[in-house]
Formats: C-alpha cells, structure tokens, sequence
C-alpha cells in the first residue's frame, strides 16, 4: 500500500485489493504514478490544497464512502478533480455526486481506455486550474507590492523585482538602506509573499537593546542564568520560530553577540542563556543595517565571517533623493492618507512645492517624507529646513551632470510632475507653472513630454 505525495498524478482508492491491484497497473502502464489505498480514512490531510493529482475513488466503501469523501476534499479545494467507481445500483448515487462537484464516474465493469481517458481529462484539467491559481496569486502579490514599495522610478521597479525573486527562496537575506529608507517595509514584504506567511514575523532593533539584556533578549534564558533571572524566557529567535525574525541595525551588535548569532545561522539552533539543550529552529532571518559592513569589518568593529554568511543575498533600498519623480507620488500619497485619516479635505500641491520637494536632499528619506505630507495635511508649511532652499548641491546629494544639464533635469521633472495633476487642458497647466503656452509647447516638445501622459490630448493642442 501506498500513500500519496507531490510527485503523485493519481490516488487511487477502493477496499477490492483485486480490483485496486488492477486499476494501479493500468495506470502505471500508461505513465502514470499512482499511489493506492484500501480506505479513505485521513485522505483529505494527506493531499492539500494544491496537491497537483486527481483522486478515483469507489463509492461502495467501509467507513468513508466516496461521496463522503468528495465533501471533505471538496471543503479544502472545490476544484480538485475527483473521479468516482460505481456500481449498476450506484447509478443514481453518482449522477447525485455530478451535481456535488464530481469530475466524472465509471460505471462497472468499464475499459481500461475509458479510465485512462477520464484521468488524463482530469489531470490536464487540475494542470490548468494550478496554474491559474499560480498566476492570481502572482499578480495579488505584485499588486500587493506595489502599494507597499509605491513609485515608477526604475530603482524603485528593480527592488520589487528582486524581493519578488527573494521571497520563496528560504535564504537569509541582508537589507543595505540609509535611515528612514523603509528597510522594516522590504522585510515585512519579503515575509508575505513567501510561504512563511502563516507563520510570525517578529521585529528586534539590535540598536535600541542595553547591552546588558541583548543576549537574553535575542536567545532566551533560563531561571537563574544571570541575577534577576527568576523564570525560563523565550527569546525572539525561538519565539520566530516557524517564521521570520528580522533583526535590525545588526552593526550594533557587540563582537560577542555576533559570535552566537553567526552559530545560529549555520547550525539553525539557539541555547538559552544557562541552559545545555539545543533548539532547533525553522526560521528565515532577515538582517538590516544602515552601515557598510565589509568597511566595518575591515576596521574590526564587525566579524568578517558573519558579513559573508549574511552576504549571500543582500538587497539595496535606494535612498529617496535617488528616486526622482516618486518623491512627488510618495509625498501625495502620504498628504492624502493623513488627510482621510484626520477627516480633512485633501490639498494640491502648488509648482513651487513641487519643486522644494524634488530639490530637497532627503536625510531621513522616506519617514523625513510622511512626517512633511503629514504636516501639509495638517494645513502647515512644508518646512524642509535650510537644506530646502538650497540651490547648492552636497556632497551627499550629488546630481549629476553640468549646471545646464541640471537646470534642464530639474526643469523636465517640474513640468511632468505638473502634467499628472488633474488639469483637463494644457492651458491650465500653462497657468499653473505660471509661463505662457507657447513656452510650455516649446517645452513640451524639447523634453520629450505630452498632455497624452497624463491622459489629456498633446503638444498640438495647443495650436
């Protein structure tokens, strides 16, 4: 007797050894790999939801009939093809499990080529319906995505697409982002889009532990590990056990704590703080930092042998001055949601706000961001600080190009940020960037821009 599993194409089921014995080399014959049973006792927890094969099942059986047996396999996936074994006096038993959801029924005796045909149906059937259901969940998740990571900016496209190729793969991955760039938001995504997302995802800032409780904090401890320890804690690693555990501002960490943590990664299991047993764990860690750790191990402030173990996959978030025209999607988004949240009627940015926007360099990246769309919302001034009036670049926003191609970049980005306001004529945006048409046409066609992006008519219109 066998039992079924991924590779399984059918699960056979019926109490006639004779006949069951008969039916599995039919099917193994014609290149399928079956797997057999006497009764459908626990079938339904065996298979799940997307298990790939077709179930021939008896009606006439001990304990769970068929029929029985399509109402459980049919309460988990109602798509699951479920073809039924009848017989003479079963007739209308399954002309009655048709009606339930059942793929197809056999009426004894019948030709092995009618078997093999219905199965055949049936399995390219249920290869259909998976792939279907594989490629809706695509899309959700990418939906999903989108409306976390929010911008067109092709750094900004570039990481969904590599969080997309990260998510199910169970390699630990390290987050490389400036402070405020969203590196908890990658985590949080990486974690529900892979199959862990049933599981917890618990969050710990090495950097805001005392040293004195980060080892307990991170591993657990035992009752009487240490003064003051009176009962067994569980710490985030075994707590985030069955799920991910995302642990930032790692270059925090002392060199001792690295020490216990690079075991972890390699032997995935924890000992609590005065304890002897080993626990061993099925966890995705997910590590940040805000620092370059090859430099850091350089000077010795970082193990160089954890920076390798945690390099296998690294993600870098661009920082926002990076991001061009997403500062102004962003920015919307944010002034628009604390608008609903606080019942206030939405504003609209005036051109010279956009511009402060665009030339602001950003230190705090995307939460400095929230915290001025919040502001705007509120009714106050954008106020970005003397770094927002400044015309002169930094060292640590550089822009690229001369001074003209710079006003140039500064200008097309200031224009097309303008056209996706909704303006319903180029006249109105004329007004709003306060030029004449005939300056905004000129504009237009230097620049490479039209109305039609912004789902009005184009440059023409104007003539």
């Amino acid at each position: 007797m066998t039992t079924a599993d991924a590779r399984t194409q059918v699960l056979l089921i019926d109490d006639d050894p004779h006949l069951r014995q008969a039916l599995s080399q039919t099917l193994d014959l014609a290149g399928l790999k079956v797997a057999s049973l006497a009764d459908a006792r626990g079938v339904a927890e065996r298979i799940g939801r997307d298990w790939p094969g077709v179930v021939v099942s008896d009606i006439r059986m001990p304990g769970i009939d068929g029929l029985q047996l399509l109402e459980q396999l049919h309460a988990q996936d109602p798509e699951l093809p479920v073809l039924l074994i009848t017989g003479h006096g079963d007739v209308p038993l399954a002309v009655q499990a048709m009606r339930a959801g059942a793929y197809d029924f056999l009426e004894k005796p019948f030709a092995s080529e009618d078997l093999l045909d219905s199965v055949r149906r049936a399995l390219a059937l249920r290869q259909l319906v998976l792939e279907n259901r594989s490629l809706r969940l695509a899309l959700a998740d990418r939906q999903q995505l989108s409306a976390r990571l929010i911008g067109q900016s092709p750094a900004i496209q570039r990481l969904r697409e590599q969080i997309g190729a990260l998510a199910n793969i169970g390699t630990d991955v390290l987050i490389l982002g400036e402070t405020g760039a969203g590196k908890e938001v990658v985590a949080r995504a990486l974690h529900d889009l892979s199959s862990r997302r049933g599981g917890p995802f618990v969050a710990i800032n090495a950097g805001a532990l005392a040293e004195s409780v980060v080892e307990s904090e991170l591993f657990g401890h035992e009752p009487g590990a240490f003064t003051g320890a009176q009962k067994r804690r569980i710490g985030k690693f075994e707590f985030a056990n069955g799920g991910t555990l995302f642990l930032d501002e790692i270059e925090s960490m002392s060199l001792e704590v690295q020490v216990k943590l690079l075991r972890l990664l390699q032997e995935r299991v924890v000992e609590r703080l005065g304890g002897n047993q080993l626990i061993p764990l099925d966890i995705r860690v997910i590590a940040a930092t805000k620092e370059d750790l090859r430099q850091a191990a350089d000077q010795g402030r970082f193990r160089a042998d954890l920076y390798y173990r945690l390099n296998v996959a690294p993600l870098r978030i661009p920082p926002l001055r990076e991001r061009g025209d997403d500062i102004l999607l962003l920015f919307q988004h944010f002034a628009d949601s604390a608008s609903a949240r606080h019942g206030l009627p939405g504003r609209e940015l005036q051109p010279a706000q956009r511009a402060q926007l665009l030339r602001h360099p950003w230190p705090g990246n995307v939460r400095e961001l929230q915290n001025a769309g919040e502001r705007f919302a509120l009714g106050l001034d954008l106020d970005l600080g003397q770094e927002a009036s400044s015309a002169a670049p930094t060292q640590a926003t550089p822009l690229a190009g001369n001074l003209s191609e710079q006003v140039e970049a500064f200008e097309r980005a200031l224009i097309a940020a303008e056209l996706t306001q909704a303006h319903n004529s180029l006249r109105s945006v004329a007004e709003a960037l306060g030029i004449p048409r005939k300056t905004l046409h000129d504009k237009l066609r230097k620049h490479g821009l039209s109305f039609a992006d912004a789902g009005g008519g184009s440059p023409e219109d104007l003539e």
